[in-house]
């Protein structure tokens, strides 16, 4: 199902990714494209692995593919992505792999075909630097991490 909005995406499927499902939206609403494994794997705890998807991609220039965990797998078994979200610039030609890490107490294992993360399509806007002596000033200024408000201690 594409609309007038879907931005098209090269992918080309490589040996070991034949037979699997492209990377799809579970519902009209997801931001995200559910991607699965093209191999098995058992991930020890505390253990990472770059679970190879069979797939490369051509991400169109202006634009990468933003890697994130399933919510499923990180709440139920501590399995996440630990660089999330990871990101897969336009200019990568390499398999498409989701680096994951088991933070569960138990080995995690991973069947070929079973969705491991989410992908989103996302712009990128690129940045350039301007030196300058002084920067204007604000509410906060240079207050760090916590300076907004934190958490407050209940019972304390």
């Amino acid at each position: 199902m594409h609309s007038t909005n879907d931005v098209p995406v090269l992918v080309k499927r490589l040996p070991h990714g034949e037979g699997l499902p492209l990377p799809a939206y579970a519902t009209h609403g997801a931001a995200g494209m559910d991607v699965v494994s093209a191999e098995d794997v058992t991930i020890a705890p505390g253990a990472r692995h770059a679970v190879a998807s069979g797939l490369s991609v051509a991400i169109p220039h202006g634009y990468e593919i933003q890697v994130r965990p399933r919510s499923g797998l990180a709440l139920k078994h501590g399995i996440t992505v630990p660089n999330t979200p990871g990101t897969i610039d336009s200019d990568y030609r390499g398999e498409l792999k989701v680096i994951l890490i088991n933070h569960g107490s138990e080995p995690f294992a991973i069947l070929r075909g079973d969705r491991v993360a989410q992908l989103v399509l996302a712009p990128v806007t690129r940045g350039s630097w301007v030196e300058v002596a002084e920067l204007d000033e604000t509410a906060r200024g240079d207050g760090g991490f916590g300076s907004t408000g934190g958490v407050v201690a209940l019972g304390s």
